[in-house]
């Protein structure tokens, strides 16, 4: 197979990348020259926001069997992209996200829930707005049948620039009591960006289309298997002091910013972000590796790097101050 990544150096797209060149695929990667690619891929340099930005694609004559596009921002580009690159390229797989659905995501929502408004020529708006753009971008370039829609849930997992994991990561290292907001047994569903590519490389092959929500199984893991791996992982002196989660709220603690991965129990907002309906991917051949194992894989990524990792200029990196954590804990 011969493959395209629109961008493929970090996270998501860098995970496609790998996967392919370990089934000996044929990869190109565009991108901005930014990061370095993995070595064994041919790499084209271009600005996507650039008004010649796809330049290097368009002296390019190669053709493609695929194409993968891990675009976040105005949805033109998407559509520049697709509309350019259709009649060079068999497939368009577009990495969305479960963002597109209208909020409250319902509990168990599978593909057909409905969706956010979205244009496929418009400038940047809002992230759920652009994602579901860049969709319709997708489909509108290449059609239903040749175009592959990967609604993510969280994606952790090595290269994460996005600093959820890696924040508990590092925190559990230093030690000392932490804040671990509960119930144990509260469930989760993430994606190890890894398992997403596996996911989509195969599913490409078989020539699947349209929309799929990629994530775990519900239930795939708890914030205590979670939390758990963390500290196993990084061998530190830490320890967990679960803590109800209305004394978490009481303190103004935000979920999902301050106490990343984690929402409290029984809200709209841990129906919609853990308990989304993957059966169509998991029929499909979703397999999703045991939490353990991404925990210690990022942790072995991220002490490459010194315990800080990259983050995404677009995002702020998450996490609860050392003071607000004392105090909870009572130990200020």
């Amino acid at each position: 197979m011969r493959l395209l990544v629109l961008g493929g150096t970090e996270f998501v797209g860098r995970a496609v990348v790998e996967a392919a060149l370990g089934r000996g695929w044929e990869v190109t990667v565009f991108h901005r020259g930014r990061h370095r690619p993995p070595p064994g891929v041919r790499s084209l340099h271009g600005d996507r926001t650039a008004s010649d930005g796809l330049a290097a694609l368009t002296a390019d004559r190669a053709g493609w069997d695929a194409v993968v596009d891990t675009w976040s921002g105005a949805p033109r580009a998407v559509r520049e992209a697709a509309r350019l690159l259709r009649g060079r390229a068999g497939r368009y797989a577009y990495v969305s996200s479960r963002s597109v659905y209208v909020w409250p995501w319902p509990p168990g929502a599978a593909e057909d829930a409905p969706l956010v408004e979205g244009a496929a020529d418009a400038d940047a708006t809002d992230y759920a707005a652009d994602k579901r753009g860049g969709e319709l971008a997708a489909v509108g370039a290449f059609g239903a049948a040749d175009s592959l829609l990967v609604r993510a849930g969280l994606i952790l997992g090595p290269y994460e620039n996005v600093g959820r994991l890696p924040w508990w990561l590092t925190r559990i290292a230093r030690g000392g009591p932490v804040l671990a907001p509960g119930p144990r047994e509260l469930p989760l569903q993430y994606i190890d960006a890894r398992d997403l590519a596996d996911w989509l490389l195969g599913a490409l092959e078989r020539g699947l289309s349209g929309p799929y929500n990629l994530v775990s199984p519900p239930g795939h893991t708890t914030m205590g298997e979670l939390l758990d791996a963390c500290v196993r992982a990084t061998g530190a002196d830490a320890e967990l002091r679960w803590t109800d989660p209305e004394t978490v709220l009481a303190a103004g603690i935000e979920p999902w910013t301050e106490l990343p991965v984690w929402v409290p129990p029984g809200g709209e907002t841990h129906g919609a972000v853990h308990g989304a309906d993957v059966s169509r991917a998991v029929a499909t051949g979703l397999v999703c590796r045991p939490v353990a194992e991404t925990v210690a894989d990022t942790w072995h990524w991220l002490s490459g790097l010194g315990g800080t990792g990259p983050l995404r200029p677009d995002r702020t990196r998450p996490g609860l101050d050392p003071e607000v954590e004392a105090k909870v804990l009572g130990l200020v």
